[in-house]
């Protein structure tokens, strides 16, 4: 029988340690599900960076509309000037306004490639998702307009627009087609506008089935009101391996990981200062109290200003016990939960160094900024292991580090059960979902 043709869209930044986890996690259960038997195409805002991770995959191709902060990023690397600079504030403006061509281009394209004749624009990705079975949403958090702990201003309501727009017009293609769009366990929301409600709820019920990630969502998602059948479950990361050859020197103290990630463009100087001096405090305290070794694992590095080895290094800069604090930076995200599981505690302001740790049972703390990581705890029945970002203080964190270290063995021991079953969650799930649009037999057992 013919292998499964499978096309991924909504891929973002292989620079995000996440990201890569969720594409990993993504492609491997999916294997498993179909014994092997599986083509898979890729739709990604960062083509070098998937191909370079060197997956069993026939194609790596743009989205259908880019995305005009990505594209601005793109070039900001490229040329080396900054975020926030004319230049790169002209490439963005330029973006934006070549995206209401490209939706244009792709109606024009889409129809000349659907009745058999080669399309002018992105043709190689209209064809692949023409001959594909099925297309998969990727796991991560792809119908969303900010996040619930930061504040909005009027540059990233336009480039959540964008993104939306980019990501729904993915989802309309596909549907243009005739394909069957699973899309896998994702956060969604929050919406702060009548636009970005709208644009998801559009493709939302454009999707033929809906994997949500945490309970938040789920209720977010059930209050858009969309028709299409929803199912909740966990995030795939839960079935991330780490790297076995990862060396990590035993220097007899327990060691606590820190990934911290602060949002410069929400936050202005002052605040971003204060967050920082909060962490070099609390953490110093740590240190003091209960021996600790601090390694820094920063989780997206993007190489622009205030990204997270920036922000580790501040903190570091900060703290008086530096001796007893170093930064330890990695490209591939098996070597980067293969240092997370070696951790007694974790502090992450981020989703999948949290979700990363606690599948290796280590006992994590997770400074929210969404809710999606409100969400997971919830789940998780650890309320009391979370600090809302814009509640955080050197004193907050300080207590809230105690509180993970002096309950860390009832904490292990709870992930040691959840674990598996949650683990389980996950592959029935998609083997039911996958099993209602696949053409191959479903791996029993």
């Amino acid at each position: 029988m013919c292998a499964l043709e499978v096309m991924i869209i909504h891929v973002g930044n292989m620079n995000n340690k996440g990201t890569q986890a969720l594409l990993k996690s993504d492609i491997a259960v999916i294997k498993e599900i179909f014994n092997g038997k599986v083509h898979f195409s890729v739709s990604t805002t960062d083509v070098e960076g998937v191909r370079r991770l060197n997956l069993p995959l026939d194609a790596v191709l743009p989205p259908v509309v880019d995305i005009p902060y990505e594209k601005a990023d793109f070039f900001a690397r490229k040329f080396e000037y900054e975020r926030g600079s004319g230049k790169y504030k002209i490439f963005a403006l330029a973006s934006l306004i070549f995206m209401s061509i490209q939706v244009i281009l792709s109606i024009f394209s889409a129809v000349l490639v659907k009745i058999g004749l080669k399309g002018f624009y992105r043709s190689e990705l209209l064809g692949c998702v023409k001959k594909c079975d099925m297309v998969v949403s990727y796991s991560d958090e792809n119908f969303k307009e900010g996040a619930s702990f930061l504040p909005l201003n009027v540059y990233w309501i336009l480039t959540w627009w964008t993104m939306l727009t980019s990501k729904t017009w993915d989802v309309l293609v596909a549907k243009f087609y005739g394909k069957p769009v699973v899309m896998f366990p994702n956060s969604v929301g929050p919406f702060k506008t009548v636009i970005g409600r709208s644009l998801s709820r559009l493709a939302l019920n454009s999707c033929s089935l809906i994997i949500v990630r945490e309970p938040i969502s789920n209720r977010i998602v059930q209050s858009l009101r969309v028709k299409t059948p929803k199912i909740l479950t966990f995030d795939t990361t839960w079935l991330f391996g780490s790297a076995t050859n990862t060396r990590f020197k035993d220097n007899s103290h327990p060691c606590i990981g820190v990934s911290p990630g602060i949002y410069s463009y929400v936050f202005s100087e002052l605040e971003i200062e204060r967050h920082v001096t909060s962490y070099a405090e609390a953490l110093d305290k740590a240190i003091e109290k209960f021996g600790f070794s601090v390694v820094f694992l920063p989780h997206y590095v993007s190489g622009f200003r205030y990204d997270d080895l920036e922000i580790s290094k501040m903190i570091l800069q900060k703290m008086r016990n530096k001796n007893r604090a170093r930064i330890v930076e990695v490209e591939k995200a098996e070597e980067f939960k293969s240092f997370l599981d070696k951790m007694d505690v974790v502090i992450s302001s981020k989703m999948h160094p949290a979700v990363l740790a606690l599948s290796g049972r280590v006992p994590t703390l997770c400074v929210a900024y969404d809710h999606k990581q409100i969400g997971l705890f919830e789940s998780l029945d650890m309320n009391k292991c979370v600090i809302p970002l814009n509640e955080l203080s050197s004193g907050r964190l300080f207590s809230k580090i105690c509180y993970v270290w002096n309950n860390k063995e009832r904490i292990r021991a709870e992930l040691e059960t959840r674990v598996p079953s949650i683990q389980k969650n996950i592959r029935e799930t998609i083997k039911s979902a996958l099993s209602q649009f696949g053409k191959l037999n479903i791996v029993r057992g």
